[in-house]
């Protein structure tokens, strides 16, 4: 159940990154919010209430440029002095219709404005207007209570113009607190997220060191201890599911390899018993090898000396029936030391071991053609051979595979004289080696059967032999490291083929 129930190592990184995209959301969202209070606070101050605080600074400066023209205008009924009055009337209005923009979410500001616009109204028509049109009608300056009466009237205005600065100071004070409430607030949160962003990140890294990274380095050096060859050791299992199955697989790998250590201990116990035995049965063969090259030639060489004898002496002197009997004799000793040579020739082949030399082949084949000399004379043969390459072999090995391949294709001939084309090509790393002849040829069903020792297809009164060569060949080539074939393809006479391994220098020539 607790195995069942343990978290994988992909739901415990999925459940990590998750945790933490959605803090990082979370702290964008509080930032976010954090900062737009901010900005939005800095608004108002930089946006709003300080250039309200400049308006309203024009808008008094026009409204006391009006007052300073109507009264010297009063004064002294010169209308150069009344300049000042027209252009602080289009000066209120263009202040006035930006602070009614700008004032327009604060309503105790907005309401102070409309009192200051009011007042300058009520001092314009009820005394300015009035004063400008009597003096310009007389021609004569204002009485002074006229001017006293003006003077009343602006001073209603100054004090609409004082509370309008006085609620904006308010509003920029409270703007300002807003202000820095809002970078404290920010401050603390930005904080805030670094510090938890830093503190889940340092327990994630906890985590998964404990959690994943730890268990995967112990199974991963209890792995190695069981790859130096303490197969005996059982690795344990911890951590995440994925590293428990994976020390589980690791163990039933290491269990397998416990049992066929044990049974290829077993196989070798056996393999050296059997090695023992071969290397007593390589003994008294070769002690047969001994007796079939000395003590069982003697006798060979006596019989068939004495039946020789009887053939000098009695031929024709007794029947013609004797005379066949010494005769069949005489052949079956030959033979039976033919056979013995044979037999030792082949047994040698990789027991007696000589060191490789790199050699020409064309002089291998030279040498081949020197012992078939007589045959080649006997017979008439054409021999053909491309340039041949160099190979490691044991030259008198190698020159029996040529002379035995040659030699067959001269003694199976038909009518014509034989002719014999030795050719050579590179396969890969190997050379093969083509011999080919016009002779009687050979079935395709028997292309393996003539590579069995004594295995003959024809009668050894019509072709002599004892049928070993071809397999003697073939036993040769392998021990080489080549292999040798039949050609089944060619449509007349016979193509045998081998192979034998490129030396180095011609790969790193080709190289």
């Amino acid at each position: 159940m607790a195995e069942a129930t343990r978290w994988p190592l992909r739901r415990i990184i999925n459940v990590s990154l998750t945790t933490l995209a959605v803090f990082l959301i979370a702290a964008v969202i509080v930032g976010g919010f954090a900062l737009s209070r901010l900005a939005d606070a800095r608004a108002t101050v930089v946006d709003r209430i300080d250039p309200a605080l400049q308006q309203a600074l024009q808008l008094q400066s026009s409204l006391v440029d009006q007052e300073t023209g109507v009264r010297g205008y009063a004064l002294g009924a010169d209308e150069d002095i009344l300049n000042p009055y027209v252009v602080g009337v289009d000066a209120q209005k263009r202040s006035v219709n930006r602070l009614t923009v700008l004032l327009a979410d604060l309503p105790d500001t907005s309401t102070a404005l409309r009192a200051v616009v009011g007042r300058a109204d009520t001092w314009r028509t009820a005394y300015a207007q009035p004063t400008i049109t009597e003096v310009t009608r007389s021609g004569q300056p204002a009485p002074s209570a006229s001017v006293e009466q003006g003077k009343g009237y602006f001073d209603q205005v100054r004090d609409a113009l004082d509370d309008l600065q006085d609620r904006l100071n308010t509003a920029r004070l409270d703007a300002t607190a807003t202000l820095d409430n809002a970078a404290t607030t920010t401050n603390f949160v930005l904080i805030g997220v670094a510090v938890a962003f830093a503190l889940i990140i340092i327990a994630l890294a906890i985590g998964l060191r404990y959690g994943a990274i730890r268990p995967i380095s112990r199974l991963a050096e209890e792995v190695r201890t069981v790859a130096r060859g303490d197969f005996g050791h059982e690795v344990g299992r911890s951590g995440p599911r994925e590293v428990r199955e994976l020390g589980a697989d690791v163990n039933l790998m290491r269990e397998r390899i416990l049992q066929e250590l044990s049974a290829l201990t077993v196989a070798h116990a056996e393999l050296d018993k059997r090695s023992t035995d071969l290397e007593r049965s390589n003994s008294e063969l070769e002690q047969f090898a001994y007796v079939a090259s000395h003590d069982l030639q003697e006798p060979l060489r006596k019989v068939a000396s004495f039946c020789q004898l009887l053939e000098r002496r009695y031929k024709r002197q007794l029947d013609e029936r004797a005379d066949q009997y010494i005769a069949f004799a005489v052949d079956g000793a030959k033979r039976m030391q033919i056979l013995i040579n044979d037999l030792l020739a082949f047994s040698r082949v990789g027991r007696i071991v000589r060191d490789p030399v790199v050699v020409s082949c064309d002089t291998v084949l030279a040498q081949a053609l020197a012992n078939l000399s007589y045959t080649v004379e006997q017979t008439g043969a054409e021999i053909e051979a491309e340039p041949l390459p160099k190979v490691s072999a044991e030259v008198p090995l190698l020159t029996a595979v040529f002379q035995n391949l040659i030699g067959n294709a001269m003694k199976f001939h038909g009518e014509e004289a034989p002719k014999v084309r030795v050719t050579v090509r590179r396969d890969g790393d190997f050379w093969e080696f083509a011999i080919a002849d016009n002779g009687i040829g050979i079935d395709e069903e028997y292309a393996e059967r003539i590579f069995v020792i004594f295995q003959r297809l024809h009668n050894k009164a019509d072709y002599p032999g004892t049928g070993i060569g071809l397999a003697m060949c073939r036993k040769i080539v392998e021990y080489h490291g080549g292999r040798i074939w039949l050609d089944a393809t060619v449509e007349s006479g016979s193509r045998f083929c081998f192979t034998l391994p490129v030396i180095d220098e011609d790969k790193d020539a080709d190289g």
